[in-house]
């Protein structure tokens, strides 16, 4: 496969991380739990659900529209892609460091997003590393 090809499949798997980032509010019982705490702090992690949502699809849409130039090696691609390498290096280290798998992972089909939501930040930061690097 191709890194033009690697990177078309990146902007898929952005834009599918909006499916599993809209079950997060229903998951994570948003509703319930925010009910709890300040305005102040509930409109704060609203708006970082929204700033994070705007970015995944900005990166793939990106993907999907510049793959032929993000792969073709120019400083402005390379520096797209090592901002989306670290960017997901970055999320898989709070991944792997600081969520507890057993406090999100209640249930085998949350157990198996999980993980597989883990492989899509791997293969995430390992095809757009490859593409700042290359």
């Amino acid at each position: 496969m191709t890194l033009e090809r690697m990177i078309l499949l990146g902007g898929l798997l952005h834009l599918s991380l909006l499916i599993a980032a809209a079950q997060v509010p229903k998951i994570l019982d948003y509703r319930g739990q925010l009910a709890r705490v300040d305005v102040h702090l509930r409109r704060l992690i609203w708006v970082h659900g929204v700033f994070i949502v705007l970015t995944l699809a900005g990166f793939g849409v990106l993907s999907l529209a510049q793959a032929a130039a993000l792969a073709g090696g120019s400083a402005l691609a390379r520096a797209f892609c090592g901002f989306v390498a670290v960017f997901w290096i970055a999320r898989l280290a709070v991944q792997v460091f600081v969520f507890d798998e057993s406090g999100l992972a209640r249930t085998p089909l949350l157990k198996l997003g999980y993980h597989a939501l883990t492989a899509v930040f791997v293969y995430l930061a390992v095809v757009y590393g490859w593409a700042a690097l290359a």
